[in-house]
């Protein structure tokens, strides 16, 4: 009994030392302080017939304070069975249903139990899976299936520890049509069974919002040693020539931050309802197609991807109040692998877009406001309500710190941090004390040096913000401004243009410039059949703030087309500024919702309203 208690003390001290830089997440039911998951086994149907997946989920776990229940998170599942290592079935229960988080799976167990199994099956409306039928893919003939899992929606597919302060590995075994290729974030096939039985896995450990799962007709096309693509068959060619430069950033990213702890870096397009530009899920990365635009202009969005590689899924925010040590960190490296790999004015355009982008969110929530901080708290708030401050603050952050240090200084610093916490969690606090002990210790405080907690802590923007400042968009502001003054569209200097000096040159558009010259650049420059996905929400953008009407056919047929969240949401809120606007929105939605992820609709069901 003295050692069993001493046991305990000893278990508590450690906790309690854990929790000198830590927080308990609040957007989980899960008790991972006392029973941790470290492993996954997954044994899995795929029902297209039924929208469905069932089968068992096995959970190692580590009894850290000899606790006799283990709390996980679910939503909509049904539990059939569980069972422990010893073969015997165990009590449990479902707690009281929450709108946002779903419901805890209390399961009762021993203190010497090493394994839990879970029997269970999903919701056919289960937030995290979208279900495609055949005519809402490339081929028109096979259905397609996605997961979504970040942030707490893991727990709509999979009972568990929907954290990211709890890492585990997982093996899986995944059962569909013999026509369909599974993938999933671990070792992937290339090419389909006869079977239709897929095995799968993941050693390294990684939090339950990177478990994902695509099903669908899938071809594969190599791209270097250690990454490929996969696509529907009539997207593969596509992808492979527009994803041409992917092994020459993950060799930019490695000169950067130290090696690829991942093995391969896959891609994956998936259809255009996917409500993201990309996940970062690890080994294979789930893209958008409206990034695929035939000349490899929308590919920071890769980088962004690929550098999670480091920032999120090897270091990773202990909770979703510290999102920015995920964004921000990958937004930096984004940028810096693209200056590796195109040239400074190249990165800064890029970097220039998004501080006004930033810039935009703190105008319309209000420079004072809480959310505009680095470190939030999201506590009763569903952790998707974070916004881009999350990137571009956080970005502009850590350029700040590096040039105050200098790039090679700061560079160091970086790897050392990616290096010393690799497979861990973190949070703001703990990331400002290895701060200020591995960058900043020679200077007399931190607030004379780059004022770090007024960046974390306080909202908006310091005056010490470096601004980005590019040369090419100047030359932009310059071609804009004459063709205010009325030169005509044709007589402007747009050569060698690319797709960031269109966005600049649209976003700036004064609100009182008339039809006539819109039609006018509209004609000369194809903007309304442009097939560039960012040009044209630009467009889009612009062209309803001005009422300008040709657009509305073009602009239908994109939101029937398109599911990314980051379009769809504002050009719904851009129309229904308007009587008449919000009458075509509503009629657009209602054609529109059921090729929407859950992710999506929810948002735009808040903008417009549920269709009748």
């Amino acid at each position: 009994m003295f050692k069993k208690n001493l046991i305990l003390v000893f278990a508590f001290l450690l906790i309690i030392q854990s929790c000198t830089y830590r927080k308990k997440d609040t957007h989980t039911f899960s008790n991972y302080n006392d029973v941790a998951v470290r492993h996954l086994d997954l044994d899995i149907n795929v029902d297209f017939d039924n929208r469905k997946i069932l089968g068992t989920a096995s959970l190692s776990i580590e009894n850290i304070t000899e606790c006799d229940t283990l709390a996980l998170d679910t939503r909509d599942l049904t539990i059939s069975k569980v069972t422990l290592d010893n073969g015997k079935e165990t009590t449990f229960r479902l707690g009281r249903m929450q709108d946002l988080f779903g419901q805890p799976l209390i399961i009762n167990i021993q203190p010497e139990t090493k394994v839990v199994h879970i029997s269970y099956s999903t919701s056919p409306n289960a937030e995290a899976l979208q279900w495609l039928e055949p005519q809402q893919t490339s081929s028109g003939t096979y259905p397609f299936l996605f997961t979504q899992s970040q942030s707490i929606l893991a727990r709509t597919w999979v009972p568990c520890q929907d954290t990211p302060d709890i890492r585990m590995t997982y093996n899986a075994s995944v059962k569909t049509n013999p026509e369909l290729l599974a993938l999933m974030s671990a070792t992937n096939p290339t090419v389909k069974n006869s079977e239709g039985t897929y095995s799968f896995v993941m050693d390294k450990p990684i939090p339950a919002y990177l478990l994902a799962l695509a099903v669908g007709d899938l071809e594969f096309r190599p791209l270097g040693e250690n990454c490929g693509v996969y696509a529907e068959p009539a997207m593969i060619d596509k992808a492979a020539y527009e994803f041409v430069d992917t092994e020459k950033m993950i060799k930019a990213a490695e000169s950067l931050y130290g090696p690829y702890r991942w093995g391969r870096y896959d891609m994956l397009v998936l259809p255009p309802s996917f409500p993201f530009g990309g996940m970062e899920n690890p080994r294979l990365t789930f893209l958008t197609p409206t990034i695929i635009a035939g000349d490899r202009s929308l590919v920071s969005l890769v980088a962004h991807e690929l550098a999670h590689s480091w920032s999120g899924n090897l270091v990773t925010n202990a909770t979703w109040d510290d999102f920015w040590l995920n964004e921000g960190f990958t937004t930096y490296s984004e940028y810096r692998i693209m200056e590796k790999l195109y040239g400074a004015d190249y990165a800064q355009m890029i970097a220039q877009l998004g501080y006004q982008d930033l810039l935009r969110t703190l105008e319309r929530l209000g420079y004072d406001n809480p959310d505009t901080r680095l470190a939030l708290d999201l506590t009763g708030r569903h952790p998707d309500e974070t916004t881009n401050v999350a990137y571009d603050k956080g970005q502009l952050f850590l350029t700040a710190l590096e040039k105050a240090y200098g790039r090679d200084k700061f560079d160091a610093f970086l790897q050392k941090y990616i290096n010393t916490f690799a497979f861990k969690t973190m949070t703001s606090e703990h990331f400002l004390k290895f701060l200020e002990k591995n960058l900043i210790k020679d200077t007399e405080s931190t607030h004379q040096a780059v004022r770090v907690y007024e960046w974390v802590y306080d909202p908006g923007l310091p005056d010490n913000c470096p601004v980005p400042d590019s040369p090419e968009f100047r030359k932009v502001d310059g071609q804009r401004q004459d063709f205010i003054n009325g030169k005509p569209a044709n007589e402007l200097n747009t050569d060698g243009w690319t797709t960031h000096h269109w966005i600049h040159f649209l976003r700036a558009i004064p609100h009182n410039l008339n039809h006539e010259s819109l039609t006018d650049l509209d004609k000369t420059y194809n903007l309304t059949a442009s097939g560039n996905s960012e040009i044209l929400f630009a467009w889009f953008t612009r062209a309803l703030d001005l009422d300008y009407k040709p657009v509305l056919p073009a602009l239908e047929k994109f939101l029937l087309h398109v599911g990314r969240a980051k379009f769809v949401v504002p050009l719904y809120t851009a129309l229904a500024r308007t009587e008449d606007g919000r009458i075509l929105a509503k009629d657009i939605y209602k054609k529109a919702r059921p090729l929407y992820h859950p992710v999506t609709y929810n948002v735009v069901d808040k903008v417009i309203g549920i269709p009748e």
